[in-house]
């Protein structure tokens, strides 16, 4: 790793796709922060054509930068989609300076935008890991989250109303059970009064035996019973005896 003076407002260190470039210092939107340099390569050339490698700058048509040597300090700024610096071009003079677009606080990693050849040949295949695409996936995956609770549920609330249903249908195939009706005080089961004569008692002069007492007459008890007359009073004999 190079060695970088303590005057220079940047230090190499740990980011979340490995190396990085921070701030030390306070810079300032506009300033220029590191030039990005290394060996010429001509287009034109075979040899020159035929090297690849992530850390080639195009300057222009015919003329590329290749910035994979270790003194090339600029080479550990990482992609960002929303960048705090940019790369500012000069193809006459074959130079590139990082340029900050915005303030930058100690501490704060430098970063720029590659361009859409890079992104798409070495970015978009793995996914990029800068700060703005990390808060878009966050969201994402949160969103994702509260559609797979929200499909639950109402997975859960069709389910509940299913069952509820199915029990309601049980409750109207029973069959619903009538009242008994109450009978009447003083009503048999038969129909038949309470106070209804027995079938085996026999009337007497018009009345039947049973609820009837015998008369009393002088102290004596005379009793109805069928073929025996109540004995005459007093006087009543003679004039009965007389008549006959």
């Amino acid at each position: 790793m190079p060695t970088i003076s303590s005057n220079k407002p940047y230090r190499i260190g740990r980011s979340r796709t490995g190396l990085g470039l921070f701030a030390t210092k306070p810079i300032k939107k506009g300033a220029k922060i590191i030039r990005y340099f290394g060996p010429l390569l001509d287009s034109r050339k075979k040899k020159d054509d035929a090297i690849e490698n992530k850390y080639l700058f195009e300057l222009n048509d015919r003329w590329t930068i290749d910035g994979s040597v270790r003194k090339n300090v600029a080479r550990y700024i990482n992609h960002a989609c929303k960048p705090n610096a940019e790369s500012d071009v000069k193809p006459r003079k074959r130079k590139v300076f990082i340029r900050a677009i915005k303030n930058i606080e100690p501490g704060e990693e430098i970063n720029y935008d590659y361009g859409t050849d890079y992104f798409k040949a070495y970015l978009k295949p793995i996914g990029c890991k800068c700060d703005a695409c990390e808060k878009k996936r966050k969201k994402k995956r949160a969103e994702a989250r509260a559609e797979r609770l929200l499909l639950k549920a109402r997975e859960l609330r069709k389910a509940e109303r299913k069952v509820q249903k199915e029990a309601e249908k049980r409750a109207q195939a029973k069959p619903t059970l009538k009242a008994k009706k109450k009978k009447p005080n003083g009503v048999k089961a038969n129909g038949a009064g309470l106070n209804s004569p027995r079938p085996n008692s026999k009337p007497l002069n018009g009345k039947r035996l049973n609820g009837h007492r015998g008369k009393s007459i002088a102290g004596q008890t005379i009793g109805v019973t069928s073929g025996i007359s109540a004995p005459p009073r007093d006087g009543q004999a003679g004039e009965n005896q007389a008549s006959a």
